[in-house]
């Protein structure tokens, strides 16, 4: 069905301006003013509203067996969750245990999906193992357009790699032309640090971001960067989280390693204090929650460009499962629940209240993702022939968030009470409106599974 949304201020990466928008096809079909269009076609009158190309949340755990448990997300949650909140495509971290398959994972975590989501996803290929079947595996994912792996340089004896295999991992992606995401964090110091902690007795959820501090995600920014620089290859660090690993990672820029940032929402916002409160354990997340202090670097750095991109690492366990690890802080499954609020967030406190601009915003939280993981200009822009993926955004509104009228499957949000100034309006999905005055009325299942 052919839809024309008027009179909204259309923002991009580049530029504001006043036009119409004419949808048909799945596609965005003509920008002017005083569009001529059939007669009867349903109209959007979004006057005092901007209008975004939607946003892509290049961090996602939807499916993810962590730490003898299960995130709880289905894709029908998550992606009505991320659409609410004005996410269009998500990209998902594929990441198989070291001991199953990667064919395997990709069976599981694809159908996990097909048929699920009510929004276009994609998958980032999680290199857990290497041998001559991983090799043969991404080689062919790869040419079927799944063109970023995954690595973990944490997660000792679960999903990390060790050096022979990243090396291996990273040759390849060269060849290939796929740009490489990866978790900086050096394995064995945070696992010295874990185990020297509890034999002192320090087991709550106060001590997390001491076993992993900030010179442990700053060492293993700069290994990352090495190996870049030795192969040749793309990279991506993924949920940068404090200003010495930034340093180090634009010092790596500056020399001519081809390596991007990401930054998530909780680490622009939310800081490591948390976790000493009674409920701390809903905090943990890794690379962690940093001391506050951290947080201007990081936004200077957003505004600036330097960090390239904004994602989530939207990761949604519920009270019962943070509660497992009580006794022990190794034990606390990670991640803190994001992919409604991401868009909100950044731009109560980095657009309304902060100094992002609007088209800054628009580039890390949509344009720029699209480009590094090659959806761009199928995704991310709003130009002629790009997917109808439109977020009309009101900043008027006024609200506040709450795990009680969340999409996520959780029981608690980390932003519980947290002012929010403006929401999107209306989303659309491939033309589709998707939400309308803030609820979901898409249709579920209709997501693509995208190839790039």
């Amino acid at each position: 069905m052919p839809l024309l949304i008027q009179n909204g201020t259309i923002v991009t990466a580049e530029r504001q301006y006043v036009a119409d928008i004419y949808i048909e096809d799945e596609t965005i079909t003509s920008i002017g003013t005083h569009l001529e269009v059939p007669e009867g076609t349903p109209t959007i009158d979004a006057s005092g509203k901007y209008v975004f190309p939607g946003f892509i949340d290049p961090h996602v755990h939807i499916h993810l067996p962590f730490m003898g448990t299960f995130a709880k997300d289905t894709h029908a949650t998550g992606s009505q969750a991320a659409l609410v909140g004005g996410t269009t495509t998500y990209i998902e971290m594929l990441a198989p245990g070291g001991s199953e398959k990667l064919k395997d994972g990709w069976n599981t975590w694809t159908g996990m999906a097909a048929g699920q989501s009510a929004c276009d996803y994609t998958f980032h290929i999680g290199v857990t193992r290497w041998d001559d079947e991983t090799e043969t595996t991404l080689r062919e994912l790869a040419a079927g357009g799944m063109k970023s792996f995954k690595v973990f340089l944490a997660y000792k004896g679960a999903f990390g790699i060790d050096d022979a295999a990243l090396y291996k991992t990273l040759a390849l992606a060269k060849e290939l032309g796929v740009i490489v995401t990866a978790h900086c964090e050096n394995a064995e110091l945070v696992a010295q640090l874990q185990q020297k902690l509890l034999s002192e007795g320090k087991t709550g959820p106060e001590w997390h971001e001491p076993s992993r501090p900030e010179s442990v995600e700053a060492e293993g920014t700069a290994h990352f960067a090495t190996f870049l620089e030795m192969t040749g290859a793309k990279g991506y660090v993924v949920h940068l989280s404090n200003a010495q690993a930034l340093q180090v990672a634009l010092e790596a820029k500056a020399r001519g390693v081809d390596i991007s940032i990401e930054g998530v929402a909780p680490h622009f916002l939310l800081d490591c204090s948390l976790t000493e409160r009674p409920d701390g354990a809903n905090f943990v997340m890794s690379p962690p929650l940093r001391e506050k202090s951290n947080q201007a670097a990081l936004w200077k750095a957003l505004e600036d460009g330097q960090i390239d991109t904004v994602g989530t690492d939207h990761c949604p366990f519920d009270l019962k499962q943070k509660a497992m690890g009580q006794d022990n802080f190794t034990l606390i499954p990670n991640g803190i629940p994001a992919i409604e609020d991401r868009v909100n967030l950044m731009y109560t406190y980095g657009v309304s209240r902060g100094g992002l601009s609007l088209s800054r915003f628009v580039d890390a939280l949509s344009t720029k993702p699209a480009q590094l993981f090659g959806l761009y200009p199928r995704k991310g822009a709003v130009e002629v022939g790009s997917d109808a993926d439109l977020v009309v955004y009101d900043p008027g509104h006024r609200g506040h968030i709450s795990a009680a009228s969340s999409h996520m499957n959780t029981d608690y949000s980390a932003f519980e009470g947290w002012e929010i100034d403006g929401r999107p309006e209306v989303v659309t999905v491939r033309g589709q409106v998707a939400v309308q005055g803030g609820q979901f009325v898409g249709e579920p299942g209709r997501g693509q599974l995208l190839r790039r």
